[in-house]
């Protein structure tokens, strides 16, 4: 295999940043691999998502007909982080690490992926069945990448997604919802707070019942494989200063809902703690919404594959392949895009890369060399045996 070239690739996206805020965000680390793609004999489309922001599609072709499978990745990354004294586009490499923006979240995995492509075409390709390389732009806001790949009607029989699990295979991961709840009260002088409603007290009514009420029934949902859901408040802002009543507050938070639950659920737990919050504090509104950005269009469900699924199987025997010891199966703690590609477009998915999850969107943000190789060639074995199932 070719880990020179796998590592090139890497370092060349590196880069190339993608970040929010980069003009044409994607399109300099989608040109880096489509190039190296085509140099090496595999066909890669650039397709545009918004202006200057491509998809990549690439597939190698079997002899004959067979399940395919798709290897799937985002090519944006979160901002680098303020005050790093490293150079975070650098893709230096030391002590077996490549270091910078995106190694781990997730460019180190479409490297590998393309690795993996390039060395079964070079070995002579698939017996059957097909393999398709899909870089999506936009996982890190709202998955338009993924979204509009999945309504191009593009269908497989299975789907790895490349996010960083320190090379074990991850069975599921939990639903997202980013929400807003707002609170609006009534002002009035600090030196008469009776006569207002103070939006920030309902702040923290509501989150004390979460805290003390709806977080501790979470148990009682708990997904056999995910474990139980959760919910984070992760801002809150209200007030204009300190001798006024707040006349308003806001608070986001992060909600993870398991297979258990549904999406009604989440928003009708919400609601009914307002309700309460509503109650002792006559006058007071609320609001809850989505925040803008979390998503698109499609639903951020949860992700699970079964355990006997030929996907699985085919991944926890390529380990085998390599002379390796296949790890247990584990759960993925973020969400990824390959929930939308289970529930929306039907193919089953599972969640396989290399990196540590820890290092992600930080900057200490860092690939080991050997786990990258280690994973192109879990891939390409991976893809040989399930692209020869029956």
């Amino acid at each position: 295999m070719d880990d020179r070239g796998i590592l090139e690739l890497l370092q060349a996206m590196v880069r190339a940043p993608s970040h929010p805020g980069v003009p044409r965000q994607e399109e300099a680390a989608a040109g880096a691999l489509a190039a190296y793609l085509r140099g090496r004999g595999v066909p890669a489309e650039l397709v545009e998502v918004r202006e200057g922001r491509p998809n990549v599609l690439a597939t190698v072709e079997g002899r004959r007909p067979g399940p395919h499978l798709l290897f799937c990745g985002h090519l944006d990354t979160v901002p680098p982080n303020a005050g790093s004294s490293a150079d975070p586009f650098a893709a230096t490499v030391g002590n077996g690490r490549v270091f910078g923006r995106g190694t781990v979240d997730m460019k180190g995995a479409l490297a590998a992926m393309a690795g993996a492509l390039v060395d079964i075409r070079e070995s002579g390709g698939l017996g059957s069945g097909r393999v398709t390389l899909a870089a999506v732009v936009d996982e890190e806001m709202e998955s338009l990448g993924a979204e509009a790949f999945i309504r191009s009607g593009f269908k497989a029989d299975g789907a790895i997604i490349g996010e960083p699990t320190e090379n074990r295979v991850a069975v599921g991961h939990k639903g997202l919802e980013w929400l807003e709840v707002g609170f609006m009260g009534k002002a009035a002088h600090g030196s008469t707070p009776e006569a207002g409603i103070s939006a920030i007290s309902a702040a923290a009514h509501f989150i004390t019942l979460v805290e003390t009420e709806l977080a501790p029934s979470f148990e009682r949902r708990r997904d056999p494989v995910l474990g139980p859901p959760a919910i984070n408040m992760g801002t809150i802002e209200g007030g204009q200063q300190p001798s006024m009543v707040a006349a308003d507050c806001r608070l986001h938070l992060d909600r993870r809902w398991v297979t258990t639950e549904t999406i009604e659920q989440v928003f009708d737990d919400i609601e009914a703690l307002l309700a309460r919050v509503r109650e002792a504090r006559p006058g007071l509104k609320t609001k809850l919404s989505r925040m803008p950005d979390g998503m698109a269009t499609m639903l951020h469900g949860p992700l699970l594959i079964d355990r006997g699924h030929p996907l699985v199987v085919s991944a926890l025997a390529a380990f085998g392949d390599i002379g390796l010891t296949a790890p247990e199966t584990t759960v993925f703690k973020a969400w990824t895009d390959g929930a939308l590609l289970s529930r929306e477009a039907g193919i089953p998915t599972l969640v396989w890369g290399p990196g540590a999850l820890e290092l992600a969107h930080s900057a200490e943000e860092s690939l080991p060399t050997e786990e990258l190789h280690q994973a192109a060639r879990l891939y390409a074995a991976a893809a040989r045996r399930f692209t020869a199932t029956r």
